[in-house]
Parts: structure tokens; sequence; C-alpha cells
């Protein structure tokens, strides 16, 4: 467009898309019915314009947001002309560009005056999708339909009439039926309430002024981008990551990532294994939000955040069939986190070559567990993801400690663990401990963030948990010469308990039944560091340990310093001797 805007009205517009967007994550938030939604805000929203292209994501999910973009695409593809006023698609099938099936998306079309102008979106993680495991994540599956209930785009609203009998027919597969039907209306609240904000904002400057101002935005987030990249040398640098052998018999798994940067623009090729019959397989959708998230780890780059990031950016995910672009019938429910943590590193890893001064700690990955029973406080079954399980550390970065409790890497700070009290006065459990893991942070010049510990008990029932992700072998990469002496402490595990005393530790990821007064505990991994050990201050070590970040033993063992239990005082002798016997 070649309408003219002046800079306070280009202001004044990207403000209203950014309250209209924070309005829709308040709505899910204070009218969803589930924990996944209410407590731990495992959803994301986004607005398009008509072409479509993604003006405005939310500060959310970052594995959501990415792959949001071809999926938009893909949903404006299959209805083509047949979109009209009043229509509300939904859709989770990575057939058609979605993330994974327990990720269910609405998009509401936005017409003004006849004319297409707008989506609002809303992507959510849904308590259940069916299926034979509740939750969705079934390590036994070894093809997408042992998984749950694939959706394709499909209307559940068709030009403003709910089509109750598609509705009917997609809730009575999903347990917990209380739960989705409110989430559900939540997230038609959301796109709804995005709509009528837009609505008024063209009421208020017409559309050629609106339309100019968002392709203003659309190019100022590809000039910040393009700027960047055209910083780094031309040229080609490649890096590896590890996906750690879940214990199915499938070994280690390498993925790689390949950068190539020339002029202003950037092309990411990834290679992987061919798929397996396990639920790690990523279709395009995901591995393309997963490239997009090792980017922004590198990028770290000023807002606007839209499609216009990534007009720079190409990205090749090899051939089809292949772990990182699947294809039917390949498993794939655990993939927003593994493997793409994984790849998000691989990215990372080879975008920090060409400026290593970008480089910082990877965060720790998901290790977690659903849960499901039956209640009898209310003669009901329920089912739900427990998003607490699993929030780890965040890595460190040249200025700075990483986050304590706040990864895993697939969410990056956008998850919430919520309130304990909440989940045991929505589930028959008692929740025993929620705590920080010391030691459990890369060691480094700046420390990783510690993982958290998460232990439950069943009340007076029988309980299955479902443990999923990684992050129990390897633990999280540092950077800039940081390594850890005690790797074992900075991994997580699965632990089934008896009161106090440990029955069994688990690696892999498995189906579980936890009889009444029976426990199991999720221990989560820390981010990675940055540095070497031995620069980090004597001074910042004592404070770690005198808030329980790290112990005496790892002071000593990993950072050289002695400190006074009875004080937290370095003894600074004792110090300097460790210190020059370790080099």
């Amino acid at each position: 467009m070649n309408h003219k805007i002046d800079p306070i009205t280009l202001a004044v517009v990207r403000g209203v898309l950014e309250t209209t967007q924070r309005e829709m994550t308040m709505t899910l938030e204070k009218t969803a019915r589930s924990s996944v939604f209410n407590v731990a805000h495992d959803y994301s929203n986004a607005i398009f314009n008509h072409r479509p292209e993604m003006i405005l994501q939310g500060q959310d999910i970052p594995i959501h947001l990415g792959g949001l973009i071809p999926a938009m695409k893909c949903v404006a593809a299959y209805f083509g002309d047949d979109i009209h006023d009043g229509d509300i698609i939904y859709h989770n099938d990575p057939a058609y560009m979605g993330s994974h099936i327990v990720d269910c998306c609405m998009y509401k079309p936005v017409f003004y005056k006849g004319e297409l102008v707008f989506w609002t979106v809303c992507k959510g993680h849904v308590t259940d999708i069916g299926g034979p495991v509740p939750a969705g994540y079934n390590p036994d599956a070894k093809e997408i339909y042992a998984e749950g209930l694939r959706i394709p785009p499909i209307k559940l609203w068709d030009r403003g009439v709910a089509r109750n009998d598609v509705i009917n027919f997609m809730l009575t597969n999903m347990r917990s039926r209380r739960d989705q039907e409110g989430d559900l209306r939540a997230q038609l609240g959301a796109v709804n309430v995005g709509a009528r904000n837009l609505i008024a904002l063209l009421d208020k400057y017409s559309i050629e002024t609106v339309q100019s101002c968002v392709d203003a935005l659309l190019d100022m987030a590809d000039r910040h981008m393009r700027d960047l990249i055209r910083r780094l040398p031309d040229g080609t640098f490649s890096a590896t990551a590890k996906l750690e052998d879940a214990g199915h018999g499938f070994g280690e798994i390498t993925i790689g990532a390949e950068v190539t940067v020339t002029g202003d623009e950037c092309r990411i090729t990834i290679s992987s294994p061919p798929q397996i019959p396990y639920f790690i397989n990523s279709y395009e959708g995901n591995s393309i939000s997963g490239v997009y998230l090792g980017l922004m780890m590198f990028a770290q780059i000023d807002p606007p955040y839209n499609e216009g990031l990534y007009r720079c950016i190409s990205v090749d995910l090899g051939p089809k069939g292949t772990l990182c672009n699947a294809l039917e019938p390949a498993p794939h429910v655990n993939c927003t986190t593994t493997p793409m943590e994984t790849l998000a590193d691989a990215v990372r890893l080879s975008l920090e070559q060409f400026a290593p001064e970008r480089a910082v700690g990877s965060w720790g990955h998901s290790s977690g567990v659903n849960i499901a029973g039956f209640d009898h406080r209310n003669n009901e079954a329920y089912v739900t993801m427990v998003l607490a399980s699993l929030i780890s550390g965040a890595g460190a970065t040249a200025y700075m400690d990483g986050w304590h409790s706040v990864g895993p890497q697939c969410c990056f700070g956008a998850l919430f663990s919520g309130d304990i009290e909440t989940l045991e006065y929505s589930y028959p459990i008692q929740i025993h401990r929620y705590s920080l893991v010391p030691d459990s942070g890369g060691a480094g010049k700046y420390r990783g963030g510690c993982g958290t510990i998460w232990e439950v008990e069943p009340l007076g029932h029988e309980m299955t948990v479902i443990s999923f992700g990684e992050g129990r072998h390897y633990p999280a990469l540092g950077a800039n010469g940081a390594e850890s002496v005690r790797p074992e402490m900075k991994v997580g595990s699965i632990t089934l308990k008896d009161g106090d005393q440990v029955l069994e530790v688990l690696k892999k990821n498995a189906i579980l039944t936890i009889q009444d007064g029976k426990r199991v505990a999720t221990s989560n991994p820390g981010g990675g560091g940055w540095g070497k050990a031995f620069e980090r201050d004597p001074q910042q070590v004592a404070a770690d340990v005198r808030n329980g970040f790290v112990s005496l033993q790892a002071a000593r063992d990993e950072y050289g310093v002695e400190i006074d239990p009875d004080n937290f005082a370095v003894q600074q002798e004792a110090t300097r001797k460790h210190r020059t016997a370790h080099g």
C-alpha cells in the first residue's frame, strides 16, 4: 500500500493490536476451565492479515507461534473462497501443518464491510484428545492413529450458526468433557474479543490506514532481521545436537543444522534420520517452529514480532519421511518438546559460530508427566497435563545467570506452574514437594538456572501417570567453555516412591499405575552455564550456597571455592589453593 502513515498513527495502531492480543489472552485465562489453560497458560494467540501473514504474535508459547504461520496458510488455502463472515474454523492435524494433535487451534476470519481484513487465531493445548492413553501422549504408539482424534480444518460455526453435531462428535471422543467444552468456549471468546477490537480499530482509522500500518510493521521486523543477518560474515556453519535414548530401543539420534549466510539472507537446512515408530517424529509445521525458536534464541531481536522477521530466512527440513519432516502415519505427540528442543539447539549452535559473542546456554529440556484417574468427590474421571511437573531452568548468557524454574526450552518462560493449592483443589491429589533442585544449574562464570522437583500422591484412588520428554541423560548445553564436573546433578528423572522410600528411578517414557499412598516425583534439568566455572566470583558462589542453589560440595568441586558452612563466608586461602591446584 502507498497510503502515507505518520509515526503517531503507526504507534497507536500498533498499540491497539498489542492490546487486542493481550485481551485475547486475558479472556482465555479468566474463562477457561482446565488447569492446562487457566493455571499453566499453555496457549497462544496471534493476529493475521487477509493475505494471511502473522502481523502480531503474543508473548506466548514459542513452539506454538512459529507453527501458526504455515498452519494459518494451510487452513486458508484449504477453504479457499468458502470463507464467510461468522465462520469459526478448528484444526489440529499435523498433516495440515498442525503442531501436534493435542494443540487445537481456532481461526476466525474478520470481515469489515464485506471484505476479509484479519484473522484472529487461538491455539491451546487441550487436556485430552481421545485415543487409548489419557492426555494424548502414548509412548507405545507405533503410528499416528494410536494417538488420538485428528481434526483436519473444519468449520464449527458456519456463517454464525453453530454446527452442534460436529462439536458434539468432537467432544464425545475426548475425556473430561466439561473441561474440553469449557476450554473450547474460552477459545471462542478469545477470537471474538479479538475480532471486536479489530473492527473498532477499522471504524476509527479505515481499512486503508490500518493496512498501511500493518505493512509498515511487517517491513520494520524485516529490516531488524536483515540488519542482524547483514552484520554476520558470509559463509556456512553447521552443528549437531544429540537426542537421547528414551529407552525404546532406538538409541541416540543426531539432528544437524547447516546455516548459510549470504548478504542479508539466511538459509537453514536440517538433517535428521528416517522417521521411527515412536512418538517423537515431527511434521513440517512443528519443525518450522523449532527452527524459528533456535533462530530467535540467537537473534535476541527487538520487536515487533511478526512474520516479517522470516522474510529473509529460508528453511529446508530435508527429505520427507525423516524425523524432522515426518509423513503419515508417523506417531508424533511428543514432538513439540522432543525433538524440537534438540532441533532448536542445533540451529542456535550453528548460528553462534557466525557471532560467538551471542552464544548462550541451552535451557533445560522437557521431562514431565500427565495424570488421570477417577475423582470420587464428584464421580467424574479427570485427566490433565501437569505443566508444573516439567519446569526446568534457563540457560546463562554473557551478562547474567540463567533464571530459575522458567523452562522448558520449547516454552521459553511463557509457561506457568500455578498455585499448588489450585491443583490440589481441582484433582484428588496431594503434592508433597515443589521446589528448586540444588546443583541442577550448569556451572559457569554465569550459572544456569535451577530446575524443579514435583512430587505427587493420589488420594483414595489408583492414578495413571504417563511420562514424556527427555533431559534425563544429558545436561543442558553450556556456552563459551562452561562445563560441569557433576553432570549427573544437571539432568532430570522420574522416581517412583513409597513415602520417602525410593522404589525405582526411571530414565524412559512409560505408562505407569500409581496406587493410593504411593508417589511419583519428577526432577527437571537446569539450564546450561556460560564461561568457565573457576572464573565465577567467589562471593557469588557463596551467595548461591547461602540461597540453596549450590551445595557446599558443588562449590568446592565445580567452582573451586571453599565455603564456611556456619556463616557462608568464603575461605579465601582454601579457595586460592584449590583454584591453583586445578589450573
